[in-house]
């Protein structure tokens, strides 16, 4: 399955295989309980405050299939991929957040 930026969906590579991050209500919501609220992640995005671990867990929890791969792989995809190209999904996710569909 390819990511469709259209719907606010973006991809990360785990393990050599893309996977679609989609934020849907139910993902939003479960990282909002984990996470605090999404205007405050929004926030520390903004202001450079974000912190690895949020990242994978919010990637994570917008994952169209978590049993794709454990959260532990997330957090190594991410690290991987740098904190400046895992901003690039992670602007698209909380940008569909705050513009909505």
């Amino acid at each position: 399955m390819t990511a469709n930026t259209a719907r606010g969906e973006a991809a990360i590579h785990v393990g050599g295989r893309e996977l679609v991050l989609r934020p849907s209500f139910d993902a939003l919501c479960r990282a909002e309980e984990e996470l605090g609220s999404l205007f405050a992640l929004v926030d520390r995005a903004a202001d450079g405050k974000l912190r690895l671990a949020e990242i994978a867990s919010f990637f994570w929890h917008c994952l169209d299939r978590q049993d794709a791969c454990s959260r532990e792989q997330v957090g190594e995809a991410v690290l991987d991929l740098g904190l400046a190209k895992a901003s690039v999904p992670l602007k698209l996710l909380l940008g569909q957040v705050l513009r909505g569909r």
